[in-house]
C-alpha cells in the first residue's frame, strides 16, 4: 500500500515533532508534571518490586527451614510490600490515564483546527485522496496518544527492570542471566518474523471499520429517500460488501494472530521452568536455598519480561505502526492540500466591496473557459443579478470568489473575514445554540433576545424562537426545512452586516417576492447583494451581470431604471 511506504525518517520527524509541540504548549506544565509524577512512581515500583523478590526469597526459606517466627516476620514484610506496591501502581495508573488525556485533547484540538483552516477539510474531501479523516482525527488519535504513552512508559519500566533484575540475577548465576538474554533475542526475532503482516492488515482493517461505518450513517442520513425510492436491496448489497471486505481482511488477521499465539504462549510457558531446570542442581547440592529457586524464577520472569516487550506486545505495536502512519499519512495529505491550493488567481482581502480584475475560470471538468477576462466592481448597496447561459458559470464564480480554488487567472477583491458573506443554495448550520446561530462571533451577549426573536418573527420564523431556548444546542439540520435553513441564515445575515452578501439561487428556497424584500433592506443597511439566479423578475434588480456561453459578461442596467436601458461588456 502506497500510504505506509511513508518513510521511517518522516514518521519518526512527526512524532517528535508533535511531542515538542505538546510540550511546549499551553497545557505543558502540567504535561512536564504528569511526567515527571510517573518517572518518580516507575522509579518506586522498580524498587518495590526488588525488594519483593528478597522479601520472597526469606519467605519460602522460612517455610522450607520451618522457623515459624521468622515466617511470621517476613509475612508481615509481605503485606507492607504489597500495599505500598498497590498504592504505587494504583498511583503510577492514574497519572498515565490522565497524562494520556491531557495529550489526547491537545491532539485533537490541533488537529480541528488544521483540519477547519483554509477550507483543508473541503479539499480533502474532493480530492478523494485520504479515507476518512474523520476516523483518523477521532480514532486514531485517541490510540495514538493512549498507546504512545503506555509504550514509552513500558519502556521505561522495562530498562529499569532490566538494570534491577541483571544484578539480582548476576549474584544468583550468571548462566542465568546469558540465557534470558539470548531466550528473550531470539524470542523477539521469530516474533517479528511470523508477524511483520499484521502491521498491513491492522492499517487496512481500520480504513475497512471507518467504511462500513460510513455506509451505516450514509443509510440513515438517508433514510427518507431510501425508503421513497425503493432502494433498500441496492443499500443491503453495498453495506453487505463492505462487510465481505471487513471480515475478509478479519479472517486474514485470526490466522497471522493464530500462529503468532502459538509461539508466544509456549514462549511464556517455558520461562516458568527455565530456572528450575538451571539452579535446581545448585539446590540439589547444597550450594543453595529453597527461597533462592523462587527468587530466581521471579527474576528471570521479570528480566525476560523486560527484554521480550515485542514478543508480549507484538500485536499492540503492529496497530499501533498503523495509527502512526494513518496520522503521519493524515498530516501529509493536509500539508499537501494547503500547497494545492495555491490558485493562480489571486484573492486580495484588503478591498472594501467586490471586483473582479481580468477574471478567467477553466472548467474543472473539461477546462473549458466559464469566465473570460471579467473586470467588474460590484457598487456599494447594489442589488446585483448574475444570468448564466451554463449553470456551471454562475458555481465557478460563486466558489471563486468563496476562495475555493480553480484554475484560470485574473485577481478577485473582497472584504476580508467577515466583511463577506457566502449563502449557498443549501446551507448547512453545525449543532448550536440559536444565539450562537443569529449573532455574529464578536456580538457576544450584545444581541439581546427581544431583538432575536423580532428578527425571527419578521423573517417568519417564529415557530423556531417559541419552540427552542436561546441556550438550547439544537441539531438544525433536522429541526429547519429547506427553506427555513435558507431564513435562518439571511436573518443572521442583518445582524452581521457584512459589506458583501453573495446568493446561489436563493429564490429557489425563499421565493422571489421574500428575497426582494430581504435584499431590499439588505440594500438599505449598506449591503451590496450578489445573487446568482434565473433571469426572472430582473427589473427588481439594479444590475445585472449577464454571462454568455463563452464566459464573456455584459453588465446591465434594467429597462425600468435605465430609461430604455443600457449595457456594456464587463471588461
Amino acid at each position: 500500500m502506497e500510504e505506509l511506504r511513508t518513510p521511517f525518517k518522516v514518521t519518526a520527524g512527526r512524532f517528535l515533532r508533535s511531542v515538542r509541540i505538546f510540550i511546549s504548549s499551553e497545557v505543558g506544565g502540567p504535561a512536564k508534571l504528569l511526567t515527571a509524577s510517573l518517572v518518580i512512581l516507575f522509579f518506586a515500583i522498580n524498587a518495590l518490586n526488588v525488594l519483593n523478590s528478597f522479601v520472597g526469597r526469606n519467605f519460602m526459606t522460612a517455610i522450607a527451614d520451618r522457623h515459624v517466627g521468622e515466617f511470621a516476620r517476613q509475612a508481615v514484610f509481605y503485606l507492607v510490600v504489597f500495599a505500598g506496591s498497590t498504592i504505587v501502581s494504583v498511583y503510577a495508573r492514574f497519572s498515565e490515564e490522565r497524562l494520556a488525556l491531557l495529550w489526547r485533547d491537545f491532539l485533537t484540538r490541533r488537529a480541528i483546527k488544521l483540519y477547519l483552516t483554509d477550507g483543508a477539510f473541503y479539499r480533502l474531501d474532493v480530492s478523494g485522496k485520504l479515507s476518512h479523516p474523520d476516523q483518523r482525527i477521532s480514532e486514531d488519535i485517541r490510540a495514538f496518544t493512549v498507546t504512545t504513552l503506555s509504550f514509552l512508559l513500558m519502556i521505561f519500566s522495562s530498562g529499569l527492570t532490566i538494570v534491577s533484575f541483571s544484578g539480582v540475577l548476576l549474584l544468583i548465576n550468571p548462566v542465568l542471566f546469558a540465557v534470558a538474554f539470548l531466550y528473550a533475542a531470539c524470542g523477539s526475532l521469530l516474533t517479528i518474523r511470523l508477524g511483520r503482516s499484521l502491521i498491513k492488515l491492522n492499517y487496512d482493517q481500520l480504513d475497512k471499520e471507518a467504511s462500513f461505518r460510513a455506509g451505516l450513517l450514509q443509510a440513515r442520513e438517508n433514510a427518507e429517500r431510501v425508503m421513497l425510492s425503493g432502494s433498500e436491496p441496492q443499500m443491503k448489497s453495498f453495506l453487505a460488501s463492505r462487510l465481505d471486505d471487513l471480515i475478509a481482511n478479519f479472517r486474514v488477521m485470526t490466522s497471522v494472530n493464530r500462529d503468532v499465539g502459538f509461539f508466544t504462549t509456549g514462549y511464556n510457558w517455558l520461562i516458568q521452568i527455565i530456572p528450575a531446570l538451571i539452579i535446581a542442581p545448585a539446590f540439589f547440592r547444597g550450594d543453595i536455598e529453597f527461597g533462592v529457586i523462587t527468587q530466581s524464577a521471579a527474576a528471570f520472569a521479570m528480566l525476560v519480561g523486560a527484554f521480550s516487550l515485542i514478543v508480549n506486545q507484538f500485536k499492540s505495536i503492529s496497530n499501533f505502526a498503523a495509527v502512526v502512519a494513518r496520522l503521519s499519512t493524515l498530516l501529509e495529505a493536509i500539508e499537501n492540500s494547503q500547497q494545492r491550493n495555491r490558485s493562480e488567481i489571486e484573492i486580495d482581502d484588503t478591498s472594501e466591496g467586490l471586483s473582479y480584475e481580468k477574471l478567467t475560470i477553466l472548467s474543472e471538468r473539461d477546462g473549458s473557459v466559464l469566465l473570460q477576462e471579467l473586470s467588474i466592481a460590484i457598487p456599494s448597496r447594489a442589488r446585483v443579478l448574475v444570468t448564466c447561459a451554463r449553470e456551471e458559470q454562475g458555481s465557478a464564480l460563486f466558489r471563486a470568489t468563496a476562495g475555493v480554488a480553480y484554475s484560470g487567472s485574473g485577481r478577485i477583491l473582497r472584504p476580508a473575514g467577515e466583511g463577506i458573506r457566502f449563502l449557498p443554495q443549501q446551507p448547512y448550520f453545525p449543532p448550536s445554540t440559536l444565539r450562537q446561530l443569529i449573532a455574529p462571533p464578536d456580538a457576544g451577549t450584545e444581541v439581546k433576545a427581544e431583538r432575536i426573536s423580532m428578527l425571527l418573527a419578521e423573517f417568519g420564523l417564529e415557530r423556531i424562537s417559541n419552540a427552542q431556548g436561546f441556550q438550547q444546542e439544537v441539531e438544525w439540520h433536522t429541526f429547519l426545512t429547506p427553506r427555513e435553513q435558507c431564513l435562518l441564515m439571511l436573518a443572521s445575515l442583518s445582524i452581521a452586516k457584512p459589506r458583501v452578501i453573495f446568493l446561489e439561487r436563493t429564490e429557489v428556497m425563499v421565493g422571489w417576492d421574500q428575497l426582494f424584500q430581504i435584499m431590499t433592506r439588505f440594500a438599505d443597511d449598506g449591503i451590496a447583494c450578489v445573487h446568482i439566479g434565473s433571469a426572472a423578475k430582473i427589473s427588481s434588480y439594479d444590475a445585472i451581470l449577464d454571462l454568455d456561453d463563452d464566459g464573456a459578461g455584459q453588465w446591465k442596467t434594467p429597462y425600468s431604471r435605465a430609461n430604455g436601458g443600457d449595457a456594456q461588456r464587463a471588461d
